[in-house]
């Protein structure tokens, strides 16, 4: 009976013993899994967190980049080294003395020439082109557009070597705050840069020879411009002309303007080829801008837009504007100013074209449809 009872009670032993170390057993295979677990979940952790620290070091590369690229003046220095050659020098003499400028190498339908201002070459006979190697050589004026400006010239006997033209961009793109650089002779110190921004576009000026006839749709620029640096290039960051320098008023300080590039491309092939432009429309009318001041003592509810004063008789808006008109759209386009109407005209039509003209007649607003002139050559 003793043995019976030993017997068992080792067994239940044995039992006791291989449930306790099954118990181990299964505790640590789920201690083992857990940990297992806490550790792939901080793995990912770590994965998603170098993923961040990844994508955040690549911004702040991209973004020093940048600053690089904008802020650092070396890219300035390759430009100037890439196109320095296609400036050139342009002297001539004229019955009040001797005048210099600039210009730019141009090649049209394979044919090199210079452009420049028109009143860089107005008047002058031994007219000159001087390139950046200082060699220099007699030129002659191919065409001619005092109401923009403009002036093509053709160099006498130079080879092929010489030239080295520079591509125009189109100016529809542009915007104010835009960075531009200028390259030019201003008294005389030859390839000299500057650098601006555009400061504001569509201005139209008055020329100042003696004519007193306005030059529309004109980019204004923050961009230092002295005489010399007249008819030279105005660039984008690309080093593609954007313009042609042309003007700084007097006693102004950081405000000078240029011909946009738009304006070569559409009038280069009639210089060329005729001698002129005759593209420029015309509606036959003079006036002022509206203000809020002028509103309130016209009596009239209509604070912008561009008042007629007279209207020429015989004109293409004769028996269509009356003065008092005050011209708020031209073919659906607000107009402002006389900033806004000449730079429509300029960029939008042609003689011979039907403008819509909305004007406020008598506090009533009315559409009217006038058939656009030529603008007569100058006085």
């Amino acid at each position: 009976m003793m043995d019976v009872s030993n017997a068992y009670n080792k067994a239940i032993t044995s039992l006791l013993v291989m449930l306790f170390v099954a118990g181990l057993l299964v505790g640590g295979l789920g201690i083992f899994f857990i940990t297992l677990n806490d550790s792939a979940n901080l793995q990912g952790q770590v994965t998603d967190l170098q993923s961040q620290l990844s994508a955040l070091g690549g911004f702040q590369n991209a973004t020093y980049q940048n600053i690089t690229i904008y802020q650092n003046a070396t890219y300035l220095a390759d430009l100037y080294d890439n196109v320095k050659e296609s400036v050139v020098l342009i002297q001539g003499t004229t019955p009040d003395g001797s005048v210099q400028g600039s210009g730019f190498v141009y090649s049209y339908s394979g044919r090199n020439v210079v452009v420049t201002n028109y009143h860089v070459v107005e008047g002058t006979t031994q007219l000159s082109v001087t390139f950046q190697n200082g060699k220099g050589y007699s030129a002659t004026v191919l065409g001619t557009d005092p109401y923009a400006d403009l002036a093509v010239v053709s160099v006498n006997d130079a080879p092929a070597s010489e030239f080295k033209p520079l591509q125009i961009a189109s100016s529809s793109t542009l915007r104010v705050g835009e960075q531009v650089i200028a390259i030019g002779n201003p008294y005389g110190l030859v390839g000299s840069l500057t650098t601006g921004v555009i400061s504001a576009l569509g201005r139209t000026i008055i020329e100042d020879s003696g004519n007193g006839f306005s030059i529309a749709n004109i980019i204004q620029t923050s961009t230092p411009i002295n005489p010399g640096n007249s008819g030279g290039p105005m660039l984008n960051a690309a080093g593609h002309v954007i313009g042609v320098t042309t003007a700084v008023l007097s006693e102004s300080q950081g405000l000078a303007f240029a011909i946009p590039s738009n304006t070569i491309l559409r009038e280069i092939h009639a210089l060329i080829t005729t001698g002129t432009y005759t593209g420029h429309s015309y509606l036959g009318v003079s006036g002022s801008d509206m203000n809020y001041a002028a509103a309130q003592e016209l009596g009239v509810s209509v604070t912008y837009g561009w008042r007629i004063v007279t209207v020429n008789r015989g004109g293409p808006s004769d028996g269509v504007l009356q003065v008092g008109d005050i011209v708020v759209a031209l073919n659906g386009v607000t107009i402002k100013n006389n900033d806004d109407l000449a730079s429509y005209l300029e960029e939008h039509t042609l003689p011979n074209e039907s403008l819509t003209v909305t004007v406020i007649r008598n506090n009533n607003s009315e559409n009217l449809t006038v058939v656009l002139g030529t603008r007569p050559a100058p006085t």
